[in-house]
């Protein structure tokens, strides 16, 4: 179990790890924070041209841009969390050597800088919204749920991967490589809807999958598929344990071995 308390004791920790890490990833950049918006926006052009003009994958009966980036949202903030994450523990390892603090604070600070990079490329969300005329419904306000969702399982998974990142350095070349291919385990580029339903089950066990569904559907107005949505619940809470429990485990190890 995570020492709730003394985690908060350094919260002040976790607030100056998250602003050093906001300015590190932007700084010296012309564009700076505009980059948080950047990225999405331009995968949701090439996957727009590619799987929407092209292949023709449906999206719900809404326009293809705005479906996408709908679903690119939850994402890009998952797999920045995930990827900052893995390595934040070998990268701090100057401050982790030095002095005592709750290790887990390190890869819980990239959340942070994962959610400051999901507000400022929410703006671009709005406006995709009025451009393509799609109404706001009571169901936004399911979107922070699902919002705190991705990023429960973001923690979960990140601190498994920081801890076995200590340990085992490939997994900092393993990780990019294994997060790309999780996005198309997801449904971001197509509907969850045009899964074949024998698929359904084992598809929701993807922690990702019912969380991504969940937010694009609150942000278009409709009802999400909620068979997903529980299942991907339970996998969120089932790997948010699990991977705490490892990193407490080892966390003893980590000043020897980092």
């Amino acid at each position: 179990m995570l020492d709730l308390r003394e985690l908060w004791e350094f919260r002040e920790l976790l607030y100056f790890l998250v602003w050093r890490d906001v300015k590190v990833r932007y700084k010296q950049t012309v564009l700076g924070a505009l980059w948080a918006v950047l990225q999405p926006a331009l995968f949701m052009v090439v996957f727009t041209l590619i799987f929407g003009r092209l292949a023709h994958l449906p999206s719900d009966g809404v326009a293809y841009p705005v479906f996408v980036y709908a679903g690119l949202l939850p994402w890009t903030f998952f797999a920045t969390t995930v990827a900052m994450s893995s390595t934040s523990l070998v990268n701090s390892a100057n401050l982790i050597t030095k002095i005592y603090f709750p290790r887990m604070i390190v890869p819980l600070a990239a959340v942070g800088v994962g959610l400051v990079d999901l507000a400022v490329a929410s703006v671009l969300m709005a406006g995709l919204l009025a451009w393509y005329h799609v109404a706001l419904t009571p169901l936004l306000l399911l979107a922070p749920v699902f919002t705190l969702g991705v990023m429960l399982a973001a923690i979960g998974i990140g601190a498994l991967l920081a801890a076995l990142t200590v340990t085992y350095r490939d997994f900092r070349y393993i990780v990019p490589f294994a997060v790309q291919l999780w996005m198309y385990a997801t449904p971001v580029v197509y509907a969850a809807s045009s899964v074949p339903e024998r698929w359904r089950v084992p598809f929701a066990m993807n922690p990702m999958t019912g969380m991504t569904d969940g937010f694009r559907a609150s942000m278009l107005g409709r009802p999400p598929s909620w068979d997903l949505v529980v299942i991907s619940a339970v996998a969120v809470c089932l790997s948010l344990v699990a991977g705490i429990a490892y990193f407490q485990r080892v966390e003893r190890r980590f000043v020897d071995v980092v």
